[in-house]
């Protein structure tokens, strides 16, 4: 039988009154230890002195007690933390900026998500002790091995992301202020290119909806007052061009005005004024806009159970919240497979396609890109860049346009 050695320290001395202590122990022989309670983490510092002598353990434990007392004033935590840890606190850090309204929630759910990539890549349980900066150096192969369809628009922000939050954590919580991806080489269409409807696929969607809202089609009320959601939900972003985050943070406040119109074909229309708030947009610039749409939203309070003016336009059924993710994307699956887009996933149709549907449609009117942009809470140079795709029509057109000019012009030419 091993003979188990003694635990018992067989010489101690207290350093700097105390606040630390040199010791042998038989396991250790006589090789000085060193020993230091950490009040704020709770936990006991021990490290061997590596020396035999005592006056150098003295000043080697009183230079490493003095070094600890700094990083413990600085903030700096002495014992690891893990990965997963890092992320939590992270996300705790970034809840703050939504509650002061820096970034808004549907901004924060994006960071999350990245997160979870993150840890569907790394294990959290891993000390970031054990990660160096290129411990995701081939983070976008990683990304294509875990969802070969992911973009490299989505792996590029992911990076972005992931690099602030241990900007953040240095030196706090990790060791390296930053990780050193892959350089990633994008193509202007790769940032251009957007998922929408064809101008038939919008048709279809329009269609459908009244029949898929229908007493006949649904005669359950409680799933059909969802259903009107829903479809108000859909034909509000695709004629006002906002954000989903945007409409669903809305309030009937935030309607100015609701006036009848007539087109230039003489069709006739409802225009709406309404008011994106600082808080609930993208770009934290409040504005205002005047579009068409509006009988949509006079429907929508016809249909809402809430409707006084701090509600929002899309509640749950009892009012506490916006309508959910879940009950907005269980009825888009079935309204893309009711309209035969049995893709949608794979081409990424979605809520925000709408937008993108929008934007593109008001392009194909030749609408001002200032006005598109200025209703759409973005860049002349956002539009100009995402959605430059002008199709044969739309050049067709442009050639096709006169240029009135007297003769007396021509003469300057």
């Amino acid at each position: 039988m091993t003979k188990q050695l003694s635990t018992k320290k067989t010489y101690k001395l207290d350093i700097l009154n105390g606040k630390s202590e040199i010791y042998l122990m038989p396991r250790t022989g006589d090789v000085y230890q060193f020993r230091m309670w950490l009040k704020t983490e709770k936990k006991v510092l021990r490290k061997s002195l590596k020396t035999r002598d005592l006056n150098s353990a003295i000043e080697l434990a009183e230079e490493k007690t003095f070094e600890v007392m700094n990083d413990l004033k600085s903030g700096k935590e002495l014992f690891g933390i893990t990965l997963k840890e890092l992320t939590e606190r992270y996300l705790e850090y970034r809840q703050l900026d939504v509650d002061s309204g820096y970034i808004t929630p549907a901004r924060l759910g994006t960071i999350r998500s990245q997160i979870n990539a993150l840890l569907r890549i790394k294990d959290g349980n891993l000390k970031l002790s054990e990660l160096n900066a290129n411990s995701l150096r081939h983070w976008r192969q990683m990304r294509n091995k875990d969802n070969p369809s992911v973009t490299i628009v989505t792996i590029r922000n992911e990076t972005a992301t992931i690099n602030h939050m241990f900007r953040w954590g240095y030196p706090k919580y990790s060791h390296f202020p930053e990780l050193k991806f892959e350089p990633i080489r994008m193509k202007k269409s790769d940032i251009g290119r957007r998922d929408v409807f064809t101008p038939s696929e919008y048709k279809d969607l329009y269609t459908f909806l009244g029949t898929y809202c229908s007493k006949k089609e649904c005669p359950n009320e409680d799933i059909r007052w969802e259903r009107l959601m829903v479809r108000d939900f859909i034909l509000i972003l695709s004629n006002t061009l906002m954000r989903v985050g945007e409409l669903k943070q809305m309030k009937w406040s935030d309607v100015l005005k609701l006036t009848p119109a007539t087109t230039e074909l003489g069709r006739k229309v409802t225009l709406v004024s309404f008011k994106v708030r600082a808080e609930t947009s993208k770009n934290r610039v409040s504005r205002e806009v005047l579009t068409r749409g509006g009988e949509y939203f006079m429907r929508l309070k016809t249909n809402a159970k809430f409707t006084t003016p701090d509600d929002l336009l899309f509640t749950n059924k009892t009012g506490t919240h916006p309508l959910g993710q879940r009950e907005l994307y269980k009825h888009w699956y079935a309204i893309m497979k009711g309209i035969g887009i049995d893709n949608h996933k794979t081409r990424k149709l979605s809520y925000y396609s709408l937008r993108h549907f929008g934007i593109t449609t008001r392009i194909r009117a030749m609408e001002s890109i200032f006005t598109i942009a200025n209703t759409a809470g973005t860049s002349v140079s956002h539009i100009e860049s995402h959605y430059g795709h002008i199709d044969k029509k739309m050049r067709t057109n442009a050639a096709l346009k006169d240029i009135r000019m007297s003769w007396e012009d021509t003469e300057t030419l």
